[in-house]
């Protein structure tokens, strides 16, 4: 087994700070993104989409996607239950999950792509206009965001998830793309803190 990681980037993070969280070591091989390694014949002819993280399992099978590879390390070592416990919890989390990916982390990622000098080469073409649509996008989820969290520990509930993974990377991502997470959102500052001071966050 062998897990492609791509170093700084917000997914191959993900993956990383889950199996943190499940005390899962895994050996790893580093695809250096700046170097535009990803684009490489050798790594497409593991992932023919390019992008990072991947996992080549012992019989040869291949999982992209960052939450499909936590859904298949969840299975191997289902405790901490990272994706809820039951019908309704599963649910929530997904849920959450899935608003926090398309909803901040992707539009996040449309600011930084579109935007930032050293993505020129990756996104081609950069839109800057685009970058300029989705600003307020962010800010408008964010503020949901904060009036759900005054309400609750985690993202989809009591039990920090994956969901808690997903959003605080997508907080942390704000910085990359130049975007601040105004003061007033006091109950995801709150959030963020606790789950950034977890030891599984510097993985």
């Amino acid at each position: 087994m062998k897990l492609y990681d791509g170093g700084r980037a917000p997914n191959p993070r993900r993956v990383r700070v889950f199996l943190a969280e499940k005390g899962i070591s895994v050996p790893t091989q580093i695809i250096d993104l700046g170097a535009l390694e990803h684009k490489s014949a050798d790594y497409a002819a593991i992932n023919p989409l390019q992008r990072v993280p991947a996992l080549v399992l012992d019989d040869g099978t291949v999982i992209t996607e960052s939450i499909a590879i936590c859904r298949y390390f969840e299975s191997v070592k289902p405790e901490p239950a990272m994706f809820g416990r039951g019908g309704r919890e599963a649910a929530m989390v997904e849920m959450w999950n899935r608003r926090l990916e398309l909803n901040l982390m992707l539009p996040i990622a449309h600011v930084f792509r579109h935007l930032h000098p050293a993505m020129k080469e990756m996104e081609v073409p950069q839109l800057p206009a685009w970058a300029e649509v989705n600003k307020p996008r962010v800010m408008e989820f964010l503020a949901f965001l904060d009036r759900e969290l005054e309400s609750r520990a985690f993202a989809a509930g009591d039990a920090y998830s994956v969901a808690d993974i997903t959003g605080m990377i997508a907080v942390d991502f704000l910085k990359a793309a130049k975007l601040e997470l105004a003061r007033e959102f006091g109950h995801i500052r709150r959030w963020h803190s606790e789950l950034a001071a977890r030891p599984s966050a510097t993985a």
